[in-house]
């Protein structure tokens, strides 16, 4: 089944110096299938974050159409969960009562709210922390949090803008263990923003490259390799070399530019 498409998808935005439309992606066409996670690599600017709000029902394109779960999207999408670059957690509010955030709109009782809250805190690491606020903890827990905010209304789609591009590599490469197991095991579909190319291998099943703005896809990679539910271990494999390279290679990505994405 085809969980996220976007057929013939353009969006433009005005410009304000000129006052003409200014088109930030171009004739996109992507289906990713239920379950599967994709990674888009693309260079600053090419509307990679356009895209994703797109999914989301945050922008309409200005051409085309999308697709969440076979419906066409018009406006915000419940079953879509979005995670950004910012845990963006309420500093008045518990830990515990942030993530059960969504379950609480939804009309949740209190009691099965703490109930999934406590659950996603104990898989992510968090047991013992449920009545902290958020400037008690560090960068990486707070992360943490909001990943287990993100899961707690069950969403039917991830869509996730450079979530550990923040934090220092021994806490991303935690984190991101964290994530590909939960995806792996609750059978999520995702669609993850990254400019780091292991990150991007490590966690995904496709790589989809992004041209310069506007953007556009100009090729699409199989992953194909064990260990999608545990990136540490497939990090470790000796195909990793050789998919990076190829993807520096359609960024034009030189040896000094290639270090600063890790």
């Amino acid at each position: 089944m085809i969980e996220i498409e976007f057929r013939n998808v353009g969006k433009s935005f005005i410009d304000r110096q000129t006052s003409e439309p200014r088109a930030a992606v171009s004739n996109l066409n992507i289906s990713i299938r239920s379950g599967e996670v994709v990674s888009i690599i693309g260079p600053s600017g090419c509307g990679k974050s356009t895209l994703l709000n797109m999914g989301a029902g945050l922008y309409l394109p200005t051409t085309g159409e999308v697709y969440i779960g076979g419906e066409r999207v018009t406006k915000p999408v419940r079953k879509v969960a979005f995670m950004l670059q910012k845990d963006l957690l309420m500093p008045w509010r518990t830990i515990r009562a942030n993530v059960s955030l969504g379950l609480e709109i939804d009309g949740v009782a209190a009691s099965e709210r703490k109930r999934v809250a406590d659950a996603l805190l104990a898989k992510c690491h968090l047991k013992g922390f449920e009545e902290h606020f958020p400037y008690q903890l560090s960068g990486g827990m707070r992360q943490r949090a909001a990943l287990a905010r993100t899961l707690a209304v069950d969403p039917q789609v991830l869509l996730l803008d450079e979530p550990f591009s923040a934090l220092d590599a021994q806490t991303k490469m935690v984190l991101q263990q964290d994530l590909a197991k939960m995806v792996y095991e609750k059978r999520k579909t995702a669609l993850f923003i990254t400019h780091d190319l292991v990150e991007a291998i490590a966690l995904s099943d496709r790589l989809l490259v992004m041209s310069e703005r506007p953007g556009t896809i100009i090729e699409e990679i199989e992953v194909n390799l064990p260990f999608r539910d545990n990136p540490l271990e497939r990090r470790k494999l000796p195909e990793i070399g050789p998919l990076q390279g190829r993807l520096m290679e359609l960024l034009k990505v030189g040896k000094e530019e290639a270090a600063a994405l890790h």
